[in-house]
């Protein structure tokens, strides 16, 4: 197989998926019951991943349940976005201001090892179920709170999805074009860093109990998680005073570091040193490239980066895309081509990572996350319909009878 193949150029076809027979809860997180109240999807996300580790996750719904099982596309009975951040848990409609209802909640909780709630900051203490209130019950509980902008500050109570907080924090600014708008990235990179940051935090809490033997309560915000992964343009901001400017798809800092045309795609190619920018000459058939005072460092492409451009695409334009792949692999220069979604599904590198899996009959992304000692199944168990778990779950956490109750 030649490179072009192996980076996915004019892929055929779909990957292979093994499929087994009957996906069972088991990772390294199968001793953990988690109360799951949150919705949509940066709290849902979280405990997805919660629930990949093996953990027991039951996710209480209002009666009109989750909203995302509305959200296209759908599926046979929920939608497919709410199957993919919701799969191996257990669904029960509970509504807690009611009597019977809260009970049973706080039988759960009880039992639970983790809490989670993404509502607005506030809603929980209404409800009678602070971090206090409960801690009280269970001292063990790790209590989690994922929200827009966290539990303190002068925005704490305001409401806010992905793309408010992709506004807020700086990321619209820094994405697009310089001659064009604010550009919101294409994915709700807000929702999942706050998704991601909420695994990580309970995590970390979980661990931290274990040498204490005390939980704690969690608090992350969308706003800090978004904040914490400008990076570059944080770092350009606070080390020079300057704010960062949108630069399309090239590097700020390091060129040539780029999308480039060739005759009849696109190509990328990242020199992150002198070296490789050296190599890259050499395989344009341009050596003369490394020497010139234009481009003899980094510092100097960056000043003359339209002309550096101007050069590269020059002697790429000459060739195909798939050329180029191949003799600037070859040569030890970091290249890439452009894939589409369906592309990058259907990667050979997508099913060799088990990136693609299937729970239920929807197929979704697979877990990043690879442990040696356990196993990355290719099926996983469905996304629960609403309340698909409730009859049962009542019977088990039903509260005790109280000695007086049958006199």
């Amino acid at each position: 197989m030649g490179l072009a193949a192996r980076l996915g150029i004019n892929l055929q076809g779909k990957g292979h998926m093994n499929v087994a027979d009957r996906p069972e809860r088991s990772g390294p997180l199968s001793d953990l019951l988690v109360v799951d109240l949150t919705h949509v999807l940066n709290g849902p996300y979280a405990t997805m991943m919660l629930a990949d580790q093996g953990a027991r996750v039951i996710k209480i719904e209002p009666p009109d349940g989750d909203d995302a099982r509305s959200f296209a596309p759908l599926g046979d009975t929920n939608g497919t976005y709410f199957n993919s951040i919701n799969r191996g848990k257990e669904s029960i409609v509970l509504n807690l201001k009611e009597e019977n209802d809260r009970a049973i909640f706080l039988t759960m909780i009880d039992r639970a090892d983790v809490l989670t709630e993404n509502y607005r900051p506030g809603t929980m203490e209404r409800l009678g179920f602070s971090y206090e209130t409960l801690r009280e019950r269970n001292p063990r509980l790790i209590y989690g709170s994922s929200s827009g902008f966290g539990q303190t500050g002068p925005l704490s109570s305001f409401p806010a999805y992905d793309s408010i907080i992709q506004a807020m924090s700086g990321l619209m600014t820094i994405t697009g074009w310089p001659d064009g708008p604010p550009t919101r990235t294409g994915t709700s990179l807000a929702d999942l860093l706050g998704g991601l940051f909420f695994y990580a935090a309970l995590s970390t809490a979980l661990h931290a109990r274990e040498r204490t033997g005390e939980g704690t309560h969690v608090d992350v915000a969308m706003f800090d998680a978004t904040v914490a992964f400008l990076e570059q343009g944080l770092v350009e901001y606070l080390g020079t005073g300057r704010t960062p400017r949108r630069v399309g798809n090239r590097h700020p800092f390091i060129a040539p570091f780029d999308v480039f045309e060739t005759s009849d795609g696109h190509v990328t190619i990242c020199c992150g040193n002198n070296h490789l920018f050296d190599l890259l000459c050499g395989v344009l058939g341009k050596p003369e490239m490394a020497t010139d005072h234009r481009f003899s460092t980094n510092e100097h492409r960056e000043i003359y980066e339209r002309e550096l451009r101007e050069e590269l695409e020059e002697v790429l334009m000459t060739r195909p895309t798939e050329h180029w792949l191949e003799v600037i692999h070859d040569a030890g220069v970091p290249v890439g081509p452009i894939l589409n979604v369906a592309e990058a599904a259907h990667h050979p590198q997508t099913a060799a990572r088990n990136m693609i899996i299937t729970a239920g009959t929807t197929r979704m992304a697979g877990t990043p996350i690879k442990l040696s000692t356990y196993d990355d199944v290719s099926v996983r168990a469905a996304a629960p319909s609403l309340d698909e778990h409730g009859p049962a779950l009542r019977a088990e956490f039903a509260p005790p009878v109280r000695p007086d109750a049958t006199q």
